[in-house]
């Protein structure tokens, strides 16, 4: 059977491949999903794509699948493991963290001013896939971002280097860096914080997508990727972000939810309402990720179940504290009783209020001289017009509309959440990462296409 075009997702534990036709027609179609185990422990993540297109084969009745292009998203080997250095945390540390975040980067460290021996200690520890350098206003401060670009250049690490600090520090930067022996290993692009006020994360998130396809290969098991992969890898926190800034510039702004077994992640695409901004304390990324790696339906289970209370959760699911315990004890990566089913919804409701409560920015009140004023401070989701869900839990679970609409109940407290008036929409086919990845070389088919699972349009 011949496929115009496969798109993998190489996660930690599983592989999917997604099928399309269609593609650059007027009416693409998503035909179909095949799964296995993810290989790299065995060294070779091909063996698991192999798998994964048999068993697509399999379920679309065919002896065998062929295709003209395969395209992939990765979060295998640990994903794309970042530390971050810049010189304010407020400025440019956090403007760089925000553009390494969007980039679906897994951030390890975050520094502000001059690296310390016990820093340095740790990034060897760390052993990051990309060491991100930023510091200083465009012709402010310069000293910083040299200073820790002299040190980072001395490691015994392999890992390449973006700069996006002061302009005035180009030369400086290659200079250190080719007397170091290591040009190749360094990347240079615009200032993350070019002015006070001001953030320019675009460039910086686009150069880390580039970067990690050029460096995946070398992670473990994934040396052989690029024998079946004819087309673009980026991460996948990063291709979910891709269709997420696709999509909102289709139907306006908007934020994903994706709650995972380990983590549960938020996209946020919206420049906030002009009443916010006038009161915003410092500026925010239009478009801005978030990961709660303490907030997983399965993996991270028990820290839910914690939150909440045990108490709590098993008056909220009407059972006894022995058949919590049960659930607890026996659970399973996907729901197949109604016992079961019930209990991963109130972990994902809580996963989901949580995670958009740490997302969304909110007021705060302070008094000086002139008395009490409000300020804002953080992301400005009060102009969000569509909820997306994708992920296991929100595209599966059978209330996933209702638990997504959990986010609009604290609208106007002390937090800037959406209204009650934001539609959801969920990702049916659950195929928006992969989506992501399209649109980078097949931009019309991927809206086409995520229209199409998101029933819209």
């Amino acid at each position: 059977m011949k496929i115009d075009l496969l798109v993998a997702e190489i996660g930690s534990t599983t592989t999917v491949i997604n099928a399309f036709n269609g593609i650059d027609t007027e009416n693409p179609s998503f035909i179909g999903q095949g799964q296995a185990p993810t290989s790299v422990a065995e060294g070779d993540v091909t063996k698991g794509l192999h798998q994964a297109v048999a068993d697509l084969s399999q379920r679309l009745g065919a002896d065998a699948v062929t295709y003209d292009k395969l395209l992939a998203t990765s979060s295998a080997a640990g994903g794309l493991k970042m530390t971050v250095h810049g010189l304010v945390y407020d400025m440019t540390a956090k403007a760089a963290k925000e553009a390494a975040l969007g980039a679906g980067a897994n951030i390890h460290m975050v520094t502000a001013g001059k690296l310390r021996r016990t820093d340095v200690q740790r990034i060897k520890d760390i052993k990051p896939n990309i060491i991100l350098i930023a510091g200083g206003v465009d012709y402010g401060e310069r000293d910083t971002a040299l200073y820790n670009a002299e040190l980072i250049a001395k490691l015994d690490v392999e890992a390449p280097v973006l700069y996006a600090g002061n302009v005035q520090n180009h030369e400086e930067i290659k200079l250190i860096f080719e007397e170091a022996g290591k040009l190749e290993k360094l990347y240079i692009v615009e200032n993350v914080y070019p002015k006070i006020d001001l953030l320019n994360v675009e460039p910086t998130r686009s150069v880390l997508q580039d970067i990690f396809e050029e460096h995946i290969i070398h992670a473990p098991g994934m040396e052989r990727i690029r024998e079946m992969v004819s087309g673009s890898i980026i991460p996948t926190p990063g291709a979910v972000m891709e269709a997420s800034k696709l999509l909102r510039e289709e139907i306006g702004d908007l934020i994903t939810v994706d709650v995972g077994g380990a983590t549960t992640d938020i996209h946020s695409v919206t420049d906030g309402s002009e009443e916010v901004s006038r009161i915003l304390i410092s500026p925010e990324p239009v478009a801005k990720r978030t990961v709660e790696g303490d907030l997983g339906v399965y993996v991270n289970m028990r820290n839910i179940v914690e939150m909440i209370g045990r108490e709590t959760l098993a008056g909220d699911l009407e059972t006894t504290p022995e058949k919590l315990e049960a659930l607890i004890e026996n659970h399973v990566p996907i729901p197949s009783t109604p016992e079961q089913f019930a209990f991963v919804e109130r972990l994902a409701k809580e996963a989901i209020t949580v995670s958009a409560n740490r997302h969304a920015g909110g007021f705060r009140t302070l008094y000086g001289g002139g008395g009490k004023k409000t300020y804002a401070e953080g992301k400005d989701l009060t102009s969000v017009k569509y909820i997306v869900g994708t992920g296991g839990a929100c595209t599966r679970l059978p209330n996933r509309v209702e638990l997504l609409g959990e986010i609009t109940k604290n609208y106007l407290g002390d937090k800037l959440l959406p209204n009650k008036e934001a539609e959801i929409l969920i990702d049916n086919d659950y195929i928006m990462a992969s989506l992501g990845v399209l649109s980078k070389e097949h931009r019309e088919s991927a809206l086409l296409l995520m229209k199409k699972s998101l029933k819209i349009g």
